[in-house]
């Protein structure tokens, strides 16, 4: 496996609307990175993989948009969404 390059980022389920034909959960937590999906189902990774590079390489938000280390997003399945954070974990 290949040295973690750049922050951490840590997905976390925060909502389940229906039924998430991949079996996401609400709680569930994965490393995430540009190299690894975590086991996410690939359509929300896909949807998900700009903010998971930009928070894993330093990038932010702007400060008048909240936390610069976290955003929630959802999959792009509007009748079983899935609704995922993303942290930047800094050590």
């Amino acid at each position: 496996m290949a040295e973690q390059v750049g922050n951490r980022v840590l997905g976390t389920v925060k909502a389940v609307k229906g039924i998430c034909s991949a079996g996401h959960k609400v709680g569930d937590q994965v490393e995430l990175s540009g190299y690894s999906s975590g086991g996410l189902c690939g359509f929300l990774y896909h949807d998900i993989f700009p903010y998971v590079v930009m928070l894993q390489f330093g990038g932010g938000f702007p400060p008048d948009w909240g936390d610069p280390d976290m955003v929630e997003l959802d999959c792009l399945d509007k009748w079983n969404t899935v609704t995922i954070e993303l942290r930047r974990v800094k050590e």
